[in-house]
């Protein structure tokens, strides 16, 4: 028998839940994985600690990680890694990935989410609902892409950014890509049209720095 964590059992983890857990796959069952939730089951599927999961009979374990924080995420990460747990790839049936794609382990891609060509993509990363990844992209680690975020073509994310929900990327150039820095976040609807330095969250039309008063 093969076990499947989905790490977290809050909204996001839920909803990753919903699109594997129907899923056909023979002699493999489906458990949350949530050290803080109090319930034996959500939405009907088995949700046990971190100590459970590793002590439950199996012939295979693996996980992934749905927790939309990346320190989080990557702390969890490297827990599974010293248990020796591997990551399940979660790709929804309604995902779409072209050719020439390198996509790491731990990636989630949810339903109608699009990877096109030539794009390498690092471990551990969310492609949330409608978003896609166009053209010679370049993503690092532990990033994240929130509903219907529209990253263009020739565009460098680095480890740990997140673009929020209905973001626009421009299109970078070869040789010239648009870089969102490590660590940035880009704000919900927000239109970047120039590079992100690490660390700096943008918001607007076009996206400009956030500044607290």
């Amino acid at each position: 028998m093969k076990l499947v964590g989905i790490y977290g059992a809050s909204g996001f983890g839920r909803e990753v839940m919903g699109m594997l857990g129907d899923s056909s796959l023979p002699n493999t069952v489906f458990a949350f994985i949530d050290d803080a939730s109090p319930n034996a089951k959500v939405n009907d599927y088995p949700c046990m600690t971190w100590d459970a999961f590793l002590k439950k009979k199996a012939d295979e374990r693996s996980v992934a990680i749905a927790i939309a924080d990346s320190g989080s995420r990557q702390y969890l990460a490297d827990r599974c890694k010293q248990e020796g747990i591997g990551f399940f790839r979660a790709h929804a049936e309604s995902a779409i990935v072209f050719d020439k794609v390198d996509i790491a382990e731990g990636s989630i891609l949810c339903p109608l989410s699009t990877i096109t060509s030539n794009v390498k993509i690092g471990s551990h990363f969310h492609a949330n609902i409608y978003s896609y990844v166009a053209h010679d992209c370049v993503i690092g680690d532990f990033v994240t892409l929130a509903p219907s975020v529209k990253c263009n073509g020739n565009i460098v994310i680095e480890d740990h950014a997140y673009i929020g929900t209905g973001a626009i990327l421009k299109q970078g150039k070869p040789g010239n890509p648009l870089v969102i820095g490590k660590g940035a976040v880009v704000g919900m609807g927000a239109v970047v049209t120039k590079n992100v330095p690490p660390g700096e969250t943008v918001i607007g039309n076009p996206a400009r720095p956030f500044r607290h008063d």
